[in-house]
């Protein structure tokens, strides 16, 4: 029955239909003036296309999706070199060497090159960021949604097109490489200056930036897919008097789950139904930062309230004004329904075979937050990236670096990562590239299921410990790491390769790929 549900998982992640077409974007990474929430930085961003977020990318599930980043930075007091990783996208063993991951499968292309990236054959809601550093806080970050024409669950809404993607993103007025060097004098994680809805925020004294709005038509339902596009804070999503029905997570189908609030961590996404049926009027969106840790954290920056944070739903006849109600954190107490993430149920259930390894993992913070260590070692990147490393002969741990934090693993076995309870409570958003894992034990419940378990990419992991599993039916090595990027960058991290021999057996690379790390390697220091 698991060969079977699996077989059943492929063939929807992988039917072509006939009606699939090829899609090419070109986006020019450049420096570009951005003002989200009004303060316009002393500093450029850096974006895709000049836009926060960056553009829309849509293809149709089949589609084979490409994707041309030009870069044209020439700001040398950021990062001027960069690599795009696609979230949520299940990259084929073919063109792993495509998934964006610096240092893991290729290195980063610098200033005056370009690199396009081939990728697509599933559907869901998926986004796109710079992977190098932390780089994509200054703005490189953007939505991209594969539609499934013959979606199942269609007949639950009306509208599901570019007008119903909600992104909620943190901002912070000083540069990443500015923002970096007071992390390390303070060593604590700067804090955001502000929430952003649609790419729309404020800031304690700043100016009153009109919020996002978005008009619905009373009666019709809307598939609005959200996705947190966060560099660190998780965040509570609700809409005032309305409720929301989950019908995908992290691009799995769901059965449908109704919830009036959701807490939605970096890198996540979820489609939720919303039913347009209150009295004609503005209601507030309420998309509330949260520390994952500590919400207290907060108040280290004055200029930031987490209550500016929101958006409009506007009903089609209402007046052109915000809404009269009071802006809160949503619903609170006996009203409030918050998502349970180990009641999602996906629509085709696929029980998850037992595991052939078990790892068990502890999180640390040994010295302070510049130093985050998975199962007692900090992940450093190597010079030389590891699908290089494995294309040359690399089969076992030991051919790896220690910092390297490198776990290798034979094909068609299933990992299961135990993660065991932080007694710091601290919450991070573990993240798998190019797979998607059961999320066997939710960490907000002492409930194991090896049944029907919600199946996505992103999953919470705390103080209540979080058990995943996953496959090792692709050949590659898969970058697995938190996805608050601070604590990424300050070493919560390894690589998981699936079948090293496999992979030099299938990953066939192209010349430009071939000439990334000599090109990179010959970058002066400053334009790395």
């Amino acid at each position: 029955m698991q060969l079977l549900a699996s077989l059943v998982l492929l063939a929807l992640l992988k039917a072509r239909p006939a009606s699939a077409a090829v899609k090419e974007y070109t986006l020019d990474v450049v420096n570009a003036p951005i003002a989200p929430d009004g303060f316009n930085r002393s500093a450029f961003g850096i974006l895709a296309n000049g836009t926060f977020p960056g553009p829309l990318l849509i293809a149709n599930k089949g589609d084979t999706v490409k994707v041309t980043f030009n870069n044209k930075l020439t700001d040398q007091s950021m990062r001027m070199s960069t690599s795009i990783d696609f979230d949520g996208v299940l990259s084929n063993t073919a063109s792993v060497y495509d998934e964006g991951s610096p240092f893991v499968t290729q290195c980063p292309f610098g200033p005056n090159t370009s690199y396009t990236y081939s990728n697509g054959e599933q559907s869901g809601s998926a986004w796109y960021h710079s992977q190098l550093g932390l780089q994509y806080a200054d703005g490189l970050r953007g939505v991209f949604i594969i539609y499934d024409p013959d979606d199942p669950l269609k007949h639950l809404y009306d509208v599901d097109d570019e007008s119903t993607i909600w992104s909620v993103a943190d901002w912070w007025h000083s540069t990443s490489t500015v923002s970096l060097i007071a992390y390390n004098l303070t060593q604590m994680i700067p804090i955001q200056d502000s929430g952003l809805f649609n790419g729309v925020g404020r800031y304690v004294g700043g100016p009153a930036i009109p919020y996002a709005v978005h008009t619905v038509t009373k009666g019709t339902r809307y598939r609005f897919r959200l996705i947190n596009i966060s560099v660190r804070w998780q965040v509570f999503v609700s809409i005032d008097n309305h409720t929301m029905t989950v019908i995908e997570v992290d691009g799995t189908p769901t059965q449908p789950l109704e919830t009036n609030i959701l807490s939605i961590m970096p890198g996540a996404r979820y489609s939720l139904v919303v039913t347009a049926n209150q009295a004609v009027d503005n209601y507030w969106i309420n998309a509330i930062p949260a520390d994952p840790s500590d919400p207290s954290k907060a108040h280290q920056n004055p200029v930031f309230d987490a209550t500016l944070s929101r958006g409009i739903l506007r009903y089609a006849g209402a007046p052109d004004a915000e809404p009269s109600a009071p802006m809160t954190q949503g619903p609170e107490g006996a009203d409030a329904n918050l998502l349970q993430e180990h009641e999602l149920r996906p629509l085709i259930p696929i029980p998850p075979p037992e595991p052939d390894y078990i790892l068990n993992f502890t999180t640390s913070m040994p010295v302070n937050e510049t130093v985050w260590l998975l199962n007692g070692t900090q992940y450093r990147s190597p010079k030389v990236p590891t699908l290089i490393k494995i294309s040359n002969g690399a089969s076992s741990a030991a051919d790896f670096n220690k910092s390297e934090n490198t776990f290798i693993f034979l094909r068609n076995k299933t990992v299961e990562i135990n993660f065991s309870p932080d007694p710091a409570n601290e919450l991070h958003a573990f993240h798998l590239h190019g797979n998607r894992f059961w999320v066997i034990k939710s960490n907000e419940s002492d409930i194991v299921n090896t049944v029907n378990p919600p199946i996505r990419d992103v999953a919470a992991k705390g103080n209540g410990g979080t058990i995943l599993r996953f496959r090792t039916d692709k050949p590659g090595p898969w970058f697995f790491h938190c996805h608050i990027f601070w604590h990424f960058w300050a070493g919560l991290g390894a690589v998981m390769v699936s079948d090293p021999e496999g992979i030099r057996q299938q990953v066939k690379p192209g010349e430009t790929w071939d000439g990334l790390c000599p090109a990179y390697d010959a970058l002066p220091a400053i334009e790395q």
